[in-house]
Parts: structure tokens; C-alpha cells; sequence
């Protein structure tokens, strides 16, 4: 079902009017939004890629060097002074003359790889391929991260304007009525001027939020490659996470989850298997490589029709692959010294995280349920009173003050923990929960 829709989208989107100014409003739920980006995402399209480059230097390595063939010695011609020399003629091949007097050499040779060098270089590709596919996981895990971010983000942002345009619509409505007393002479112009002051620093806070919701919607675009023209709204879907799962965790086993999920932690795994391959890879080039040699020579030897074989290898005597071998294993050094370093970032980095997400879940229970209910029922009580006049200006004004920052805080402490989950999954490299 969600793929249907996934495609539906991708094909909406791909007939909008190329040149249209106007906004198309495209509303989704977190999980629509999710698998746009992983199906669309132009850096994870590329990082694929680095995959199948890897892979093709895996058979690229599998293969055997090429024969070398050669064909020398060929004359043209012969003149009667040559085979005066020796007074003999060499015969043409067959009944014919095509070869007579013709001197011809031809050889064959083949490089014999020694030491399991094909072998051990299809091992240090493979592990090349290997790191490719983490380097992808990690790219996706921090696209991911940034593009949940996003959506929080946008979603906290959403429901901040409706927040504040509904209290400008009430405002309004209030200034609209303190107009006409003030013109009846009813009450002063200085109330009615707290009033406006009050519902133009509630416009300015929503063009605030709205530019702010206009850098959100251009970073998840990139991410999911929709058109400028598109108006993205997230439904609160999801917004509102239950917290209670969350606080079954153990910072032990996430320790141990994240050391088998972290993509840049297997990279650093990885490495230690690339230096140590490739320490065996160079200490067999101290081993020679063979050159088997094959030839036949016509007329360039005592006999007629020489055929004869032979063997090349090279004497190690001045280079026997000392500094790449002394190269590999400082690298072998290195990359244990950076898998140690490694481990000890993801241990802390998860010890934070989950003491953050502990602190921000434990902050949102501390909210009792309903108060937001009784907040918008006290400022209804107080929207009233102050048209009748049982409340002043001041007090009226002090509450929408608290109201506004009440609401905020609610709304940040929702936020927080959506964040703070996220920056624990983050840190394991895998969801916590399926």
C-alpha cells in the first residue's frame, strides 16, 4: 500500500507544469515522507554507485594477466649474397613459395603469479567492497538523522503558527471591538493601543516562524528531491511519541547493539582486515613472479624449425618490497589504534545520548496530563472576563504572555524528546523498536 502511494507521488510530482510559480501543496505523514527520500535521495543514488565500482575491481582482480605474443625476425626478402653464406635455401611451407627464403621467430610468454598474489588481492578488494557498503550505511544513518531532524522540525514549526495564528484571530477580533468603544468613547485609546501592539508582535512572531518554515521545507526538498514549487505539510502524525518503551533501555545493551550496527564502527573494523590483507598482499611480492616462455624459430639456428621453451624470474636482490611491506604494517598500527579510539566515541557518544533522551523523557512526565486542556480553558475564562471587564488590561495581557511561553514549553518538551530519540538511534546506528 505505501509503495502504491509512493509511486503515485513520485508520478504527481513528475507532471507538474515545469515552468509554475505557484505552490502545489503535497501533505504526507512521516512514514510517506521517509520512503520518498530513500527511494529519491541524489547522494544515496551516487554513494550506490561507489558500490558497483568496488565490486567491478573484485573481478577485475579475479583475473589472470594477459599472454604476450610476439612475432620477430621476418625479412621480406633474401638476396643471392645472403644465401651464398651458407649455400643452403629454406624452403617455402608446403608446395607453394610462400616462406621460401623467409626467416620468421615467434614466442609466447606467460606471467605465473606466485604466492597466492591473485588471491590475496581478490581478499583485499572484497574487503574494499565491504567498507563501500558501510560507507553507504553511514551516509544513509546521517541522511536519515538530518532528515528526521527536518521533520520535527517542521512539524514543531506547523503547529507554532497554529498556535499563534489562532491567538491573532482572537487578538483581532478584541481590537476590531476596543475600536468601535473607543470610537463610542467608551474606553481609553491607550488599551486599544495595547491591543494592537499585542496582535502586530503576534504577526511578526508568525513571519518569524514562517521564514524559519521556509528554510525546513527548502532542506527536505533537497533531501527528497521534490520541486521548488512544492508546499510540503507533514500531518502530526508521530509528533507525539510513546515515551514508555523507551524507558525499558539499558545503556549496556545499546552499548552492544551499537558496536554491531554502527556502520563507521565496522569501517574501523574494516580497516584493521584491509591493513592486514594487505600486509600479506606485499609480504608475497618478496616471492618472484615466473615468466614461462615458449618460441619457435625458422632459419635463425642450426636448425631449420627450432622450437624451444624457457623460464624467467626476477633476482630479489636489491628490492624485496621492504617499504610497502613496512607501509602495511604501520597501517596495521594505525587502524587497531583507530578501531580502540572508535570504540571508546561509540560508548560515550551512547552514554550521552541515552542520559539526554532520559532527561528530556523525564521533563515531559513531569507535565501533568491535561494541563494543556487547562490552559486553553483559562484563557477562554479570561478571554471573557476581560470583554466584560472583570479582568484589566494588565492581567489579560500578563496571562496570554504565560499562556504563549506555556504552550511553547509543551511544545519544545515534545520536540526534545522526538530529537533526543532520534540522536539515540543515531548513535546504536539501527531502530530501537521495529
Amino acid at each position: 500500500m505505501l509503495g502504491t502511494l509512493v509511486r503515485f507521488i513520485i508520478i504527481y510530482i513528475a507532471v507538474l507544469p515545469f515552468g509554475s510559480q505557484a505552490q502545489d501543496t503535497l501533505k504526507l505523514n512521516r512514514q510517506e515522507c521517509e520512503a520518498i527520500f530513500l527511494k529519491e535521495n541524489l547522494l544515496l543514488i551516487a554513494e550506490k554507485l561507489q558500490i558497483s565500482q568496488a565490486e567491478a575491481m573484485v573481478i577485475q582482480a579475479k583475473l589472470w594477466p594477459n599472454p604476450s605474443v610476439s612475432l620477430d625476425e621476418v625479412n621480406l626478402w633474401a638476396t643471392q649474397q645472403q644465401l651464398g653464406v651458407f649455400g643452403e635455401e629454406l624452403p617455402a611451407f608446403g608446395n607453394g613459395s610462400l616462406g621460401k627464403n623467409q626467416q620468421i621467430s615467434f614466442s609466447v610468454e606467460q606471467l605465473i603469479l606466485t604466492a597466492g598474489k591473485r588471491g590475496k588481492l581478490v581478499a583485499l578488494e572484497q574487503v574494499n567492497v565491504e567498507k563501500y557498503q558501510q560507507y553507504f550505511q553511514d551516509l544513509l544513518r546521517n541522511l536519515k538523522a538530518e532528515f528526521r531532524q527536518q521533520m520535527t522540525k517542521l512539524q514543531f514549526l506547523q503547529s507554532n503558527v497554529r498556535i499563534y495564528q489562532n491567538q491573532l484571530s482572537s487578538v483581532r477580533q478584541l481590537t476590531m471591538a476596543y475600536l468601535r468603544q473607543v470610537d463610542q468613547g467608551n474606553v481609553p485609546r491607550g488599551e486599544y493601543i495595547r491591543l494592537k501592539a499585542l496582535e502586530l508582535e503576534i504577526a511578526r512572531q508568525i513571519n518569524q516562524v514562517n521564514l524559519d518554515i521556509n528554510d525546513c521545507q527548502k532542506e527536505l526538498k533537497m533531501l527528497m528531491r521534490l520541486p521548488y514549487s512544492t508546499h510540503l505539510v507533514i500531518t502530526d502524525d508521530e509528533f507525539l511519541r510513546d515515551i514508555n518503551p523507551y524507558r525499558a533501555l539499558t545503556l549496556d545493551n545499546l552499548i552492544e547493539q551499537a558496536k554491531l550496527s554502527r556502520p563507521d564502527f565496522k569501517i574501523s573494523d574494516l580497516d584493521q582486515s584491509y591493513y592486514s590483507k594487505l600486509y600479506n598482499y606485499q609480504k608475497a611480492f618478496r616471492t618472484p613472479d615466473l615468466t614461462l616462455k615458449g618460441g619457435y624459430d625458422r632459419g635463425g639456428n642450426f636448425m631449420f624449425n627450432f622450437v624451444g621453451f624457457g623460464l624467467a624470474v626476477d633476482l630479489p636482490v636489491f628490492n624485496r618490497n621492504q617499504g610497502y611491506i613496512q607501509h602495511a604494517r604501520i597501517g596495521m598500527d594505525y587502524a587497531k589504534t583507530m578501531y580502540q579510539q572508535m570504540e571508546l566515541t561509540v560508548e560515550n557518544e551512547i552514554a550521552k545520548a541515552f542520559r539526554d533522551l532520559s532527561m528530556a523523557i523525564r521533563f515531559l512526565s513531569d507535565i501533568e496530563p491535561g494541563y494543556e486542556n487547562t490552559l486553553d480553558d483559562l484563557l477562554n475564562s479570561y478571554t471573557r472576563n476581560f470583554i466584560n471587564r472583570n479582568v484589566s488590561m494588565l492581567e489579560y495581557l500578563d496571562f496570554l504572555d504565560a499562556y504563549l511561553e506555556n504552550k511553547r514549553i509543551i511544545l519544545e518538551a515534545d520536540r526534545d524528546v522526538n530529537d533526543k530519540i532520534e540522536e539515540l538511534v543515531y548513535a546504536v546506528g539501527s531502530e530501537l523498536f521495529n
